[in-house]
């Protein structure tokens, strides 16, 4: 299917001006931004006041803990989730459903489940460790029972080069200079958590320009840098979709492109379009029958890509690709889920399903997936407990998981027992 998760934010921003224009010029208008809080620039998400998204389980609850992968990989993504909790003050509060849990808790919950798999447990084993040591929470999901809907992402490559020539004639922007990010939070402490991004013309803050402006009207032009040129626009179209990728630009190092900033406009899904006009069948519907249906039909590009009005500018990294906590995703092992909701970092367990696929790439048929995962990104359509993103890595098969993926399945967190390491908050 078409990959349904939007690039990570990034990390709250300042309220910033283009700097031709007097900030005390501007200063009525927000308040007029600030009183039209509901206006459509703004983002839709309103921040949860439940705490029933996760469940505390009872021990017979609990399901039984194995993994389909080496631990390798584990090892890899856990000292990830450890990089980005060691740099949170030690106090602070983490949510598991209605328990909180602090930064140094969940660090001593990772150290103690890592310094245990590296002894290579066996399956009962590592479930018996798991019961004496660890709570487990489970995502209601969005259905109360558990049921979570499970999509997948990857990182695509690219053919790009530095200089726009008659081949490669397709701008990934940066940040343009004329966009601004308004916190609504520094003019009221109900606007928590809201911002809305736009413009500066003519002492009026507008949204900014959609995708069907800046694809097709050239409006970005002296208003972004451009840090790749590439060669095929569905291919850039789906880089965006992603949200970081690498461009391959005739040098010896390929580039690692990563999302900074978008637009600020509400995501909208092409393959939900196509699914509505029956140009695709709904057992067909993937993101390579979507391609397929593209390339097939070239006069139909500016239409269905102007049906997503969002529109993402990237930023170069030295390695990648990062998620939302700023570390490096791990294939198989890292997972986007709501942030607004689940613990970043925290130490998940996941079942769902998994490709196998013949010699030539084609889906021979779906297999159990278990494994534990940690909770490293986030995306805009991945909203609620009901929803779950893979990280896949790259690569042919990566492409195909990412693609096809969507099955049912469960989500659960773990967290060290209070007696084993720090109390809850």
């Amino acid at each position: 299917m078409e990959p349904s998760k939007d690039p990570p934010k990034g990390k709250p921003m300042n309220l910033v001006f283009s700097h031709h224009k007097p900030y005390d010029a501007l200063f009525p208008l927000l308040f007029v931004v600030f009183f039209l809080s509901a206006c459509a620039r703004m983002e839709p998400y309103q921040l949860p006041i439940k705490t029933t998204e996760m469940v505390k389980l009872s021990p017979r609850q609990y399901p039984m803990f194995a993994d389909d992968m080496t631990y390798d990989g584990l090892e890899n993504a856990i000292l990830k989730s450890l990089t980005y909790l060691r740099k949170k003050p030690t106090d602070k509060s983490f949510r598991f459903g209605e328990d909180h849990y602090s930064a140094a808790h969940l660090i001593t919950s990772l150290e103690f489940f890592l310094d245990y798999i590296q002894k290579a447990p066996s399956q009962n084993e590592l479930s018996q460790f798991i019961l004496s040591n660890f709570l487990v929470y489970r995502s209601v999901g969005s259905d109360g029972n558990g049921r979570v809907l499970f999509t997948g992402y990857y990182e695509p490559f690219l053919q790009g080069r530095l200089e726009k020539d008659a081949i490669y004639k397709y701008p990934v922007y940066t940040k343009p200079r004329d966009l601004v990010t308004i916190d609504l939070s520094l003019f009221s402490p109900d606007l928590k958590g809201k911002t809305i991004i736009g413009r500066v013309a003519d002492q009026q803050i507008l949204p900014y320009y959609d995708r069907d402006q800046i694809d097709f009207d050239n409006v970005l032009a002296n208003k972004a840098d451009v840090l790749a040129w590439v060669e095929d626009p569905i291919d850039l179209f789906f880089l965006h979709i992603q949200g970081s990728g690498k461009i391959f630009t005739g040098t010896a190092k390929p580039m690692n492109v990563h999302y900074h900033t978008s637009n600020g406009r509400s995501y909208r899904s092409i393959g939900k379009l196509l699914l509505e006009e029956g140009k695709i069948k709904k057992e067909q519907m993937s993101m390579q029958s979507i391609r397929d249906y593209l390339r097939s039909y070239p006069e139909e590009l500016k239409r269905v890509f102007s049906y997503n009005p969002s529109y993402v500018f990237f930023k170069f990294e030295e390695e990648g690709p990062l998620g939302f906590l700023d570390v490096k995703l791990t294939p198989g092992r890292s997972l986007a889920l709501d942030r607004h909701i689940f613990p970043l970092g925290a130490l998940t367990f996941i079942e769902t399903s998994a490709p196998l696929t013949d010699g030539e790439g084609q889906i021979r048929e779906w297999t159990h997936l278990y494994r534990f995962v940690l909770n490293q990104d986030t995306g805009g359509a991945i909203r609620g407990p009901g929803r779950a993103d893979l990280f896949w890595g790259n690569g042919p098969y990566a492409e195909i998981a990412a693609g096809h993926l969507q099955h049912t399945g469960s989500v659960y967190f773990l967290v060290l027992k209070p007696e084993k390491g720090s109390s809850p908050n």
